[in-house]
């Protein structure tokens, strides 16, 4: 059976290349919502993250009808740290729409996308998306995208693919590159013409493999994945099995089923081959497992999801300041919800160390581990983690390292201080070209290399500069390379930082803290230009006497500190440093509290 009433598709794109606020204009042009309906920008960013930061870090499900027809949209993540939510999200669609930014051209991810969907033959429809953009340029930018699919060796139907030409803000779309539409309906037409109905077989045993999995507090885990085969029903006994692990069977019953309408799950009895559906009933149910009919058990093969290339180790918070600010704080909390998220994020790790209180958590970059600490915090969470470094391989008895694509676009008197940085950093550069008055830079770099570099290439770029990284592949290890040049200012002694103390300090480097901050031995309050760390007593007051007042005080000014952010914190961290983490603060201390066995410690490592 050919089901012409229905078409799955994924919007998949770099990341800031505008696919949250193309599927906006798609719901609203849909009539979806009310004419009168009050409806925020990027509806579908529900995650209180991604609508501080911008970007998308969950992929998600709607869907719209037109002309008869509906179309189940998922809208995926741009970063690549989140491409493991792109990667496993494309086994539901039979076709993408891949956005590309009408100035910016293919980027680090829209190769690594471009990549997947062309593995899995499904059908392209490639949206040059911004093409009101003052410095738009489009038939450059068509060129770029041709080029991009030759060198992913794309068959010839798929170099045929369709150009769309849309403005996602303004929600319009148009066929020639030269004239800008004034709605939607030529992408909604394309959609429906070039992405085929899918055929599918309705009296076969039900299939169905789950791509991705949501929580609601009063149904709990639910699953969500297209039906391969047959149909599902609600009250049906069911067999869960995995395509890696054929001998497990688990046996249960759809409680609930759910139909993707707009924004929202609507209850439903049935639903058939073809259909994106939530369910709920099966609690233990995982990404990957495959839900049959008891009578036919067959498990779907699920994507290899690519292998994580950052570990840091997440420990109990062990600090003097330990259990004050956090609600969860202890070990069963800590291993409970780390071995939580495994359910729901596949590109992640998590594993036992020889330490109780201490666990190895891998994933595919920084930006990918931090966005975990701060959800976390958020949560109550309480502890402490160590500097990201990278995973290494042994090869043939040789030590292979990760290697970064690293794409970055700057002004043209500007490329000095960047190609010197990539030099420090044993970069490679494979391309330059120019792109307006700006140059486009690429180069391939030891992912530790990219390690607290992004401050550094703000501050050498005043803020001009855009850089894009994704995940190339492992070569032999490229040599040492300086984590950081700058040393620790270190706190000598525990209690209040005060201005006297603080006055004296900043005249050794930059400060991160103000007065009237508890502080304690060990803890790091600031960073000195010198490579070696600086012990420096903030708590120390003036001793009063008969000529002076402690008023005089009044008259001491202190400059602005530096207040970290998250993801800054973590470059900054050295490696004989970690980072603490509560919901109400951000330090960072020394491993080794004690200054003097810190010292011997040392001077211990110096002599070995």
């Amino acid at each position: 059976m050919i089901r012409n009433d229905l078409r799955n598709v994924a919007i998949i794109a770099h990341v800031d290349h505008g696919k949250t606020t193309l599927v906006d204009q798609l719901l609203k042009q849909s009539g979806t919502f009310r004419d009168n309906q009050v409806v925020e920008d990027r509806v579908m960013d529900s995650n209180d993250l991604e609508r501080e930061r911008g970007i998308t870090i969950l992929a998600k499900n709607t869907s719209v009808h037109y002309n008869g027809v509906k179309i189940n949209i998922i809208d995926t993540p741009g970063h690549a740290d989140f491409g493991g939510e792109v990667e496993r999200v494309l086994l539901m669609v039979s076709g993408v729409l891949i956005l590309v930014d009408a100035a910016e051209g293919p980027m680090p991810q829209t190769r690594f996308v471009m990549q997947k969907a062309l593995e899995l033959n499904h059908k392209l429809i490639i949206v040059i998306n911004k093409v009101d953009r003052p410095d738009a340029r489009i038939h450059e930018v068509i060129d770029e995208v041709l080029e991009l699919l030759m060198d992913l060796n794309a068959s010839d139907e798929q170099l045929e693919s369709p150009f769309v030409y849309c403005s996602g803000r303004t929600g319009t779309a148009s066929l020639d590159p030269d004239k800008q539409g004034t709605d939607l309906k030529p992408l909604f037409d394309t959609i429906l013409q070039h992405i085929p109905p899918m055929e599918v077989d309705e009296t076969a045993p039900g299939q169905m493999l789950v791509s991705s999995i949501d929580y609601n507090e009063y149904v709990g885990r639910m699953g969500i994945g297209k039906i391969e085969r047959g149909t599902l029903k609600v009250g049906e006994d069911v067999t869960v099995c995995n395509y890696n692990h054929p001998d497990v069977h688990l046996r249960g019953k759809i409680v609930n089923l759910y139909q993707i309408e707009g924004l929202n799950k609507v209850n439903c009895e049935t639903a058939q081959a073809g259909d994106i559906v939530c369910f709920s009933g099966l609690e233990k149910i995982n990404i990957g497992d495959t839900l049959c009919e008891s009578a036919v058990v067959e498990p779907i093969r699920f994507a290899k999801i690519s292998e994580p290339t950052v570990e840091m180790i997440f420990s109990v918070n062990d600090s003097p300041f330990a259990g004050k600010e956090g609600k969860f704080v202890t070990t069963r909390h800590l291993h409970d919800r780390l071995f939580r998220e495994l359910l729901k994020d596949v590109s992640l790790r998590v594993e036992n160390t020889d330490s109780a209180d201490s666990y190895r958590v891998s994933g595919r970059g920084e930006m990918h581990l931090s966005i975990l600490i701060e959800t976390m915090r958020r949560e109550g969470y309480e502890f402490q983690v160590s500097p990201p470094k990278v995973l290494y391989k042994e090869i043939d008895g040789q030590r292979y390292e990760p290697i970064e694509r690293l794409i970055v676009d700057v002004p043209e008197d500007m490329t000095g201080s960047v190609f010197q940085s990539m030099g420090e950093r044993k970069g490679e550069m494979v391309h330059m070209s120019a792109i307006g008055s700006r140059m486009r830079l690429e180069f391939l770099v030891p992912a530790r290399g990219l390690f607290g570099y992004k401050s550094q290439f703000l501050t050498d770029t005043k803020g001009e500069g855009v850089m894009n990284s994704l995940f190339f592949e492992y070569q032999p290890y490229k040599g040492d390379i300086a984590r950081r040049d700058t040393g620790s200012l270190v706190a000598f002694e525990s209690g209040e930082a005060v201005t006297y103390g603080l006055f004296n300090a900043q005249g050794r480097g930059t400060l991160f803290i103000g007065a009237g901050t508890p502080v304690y031995e060990g803890m790091v309050i600031g960073f000195s230009p010198k490579s070696d760390d600086i012990n420096v007593n903030v708590c120390k007051t003036k001793h009063l006497t008969n000529t002076r007042s402690s008023a005089s005080d009044d008259a001491l000014r202190l400059i602005t500190p530096k207040r970290m952010s998250l993801e800054e914190a973590l470059e900054f961290l050295n490696d004989d440093e970690l980072l603490e983490v509560t919901p109400k603060s951000i330090r960072v201390r020394k491993r080794i509290l004690d200054g003097e066995l810190r010292a011997k410690a040392r001077a211990k490592e110096k002599k070995s």
